[in-house]
């Protein structure tokens, strides 16, 4: 499963990005595929892992969940 950091949070419109680890690329997100996490409670830098998926508009993240820090 991919990780990432997030990036750009735009949380009046609901989506963000997440800065890929593996590509170095931006990677949208959309509020509904959050998973145990409000975007109201996510931060730029906060590390997750999400699944890829096809949408019209190219590739987009899915089951995006925080990564819990040790």
């Amino acid at each position: 499963m991919p990780q990432g950091t997030i990036k750009t949070i735009m949380s009046d419109r609901g989506f963000g990005f997440i800065l890929s680890d593996e590509k170095k690329e931006d990677v949208f997100f959309h509020v509904s595929a959050l998973v145990d996490v409000q975007l109201s409670e996510l931060r730029a830098g906060d590390a997750v892992t999400y699944e890829v998926e096809q949408s019209e508009k190219g590739p987009r993240a899915a089951v995006v969940r925080t990564v819990e820090e040790e």
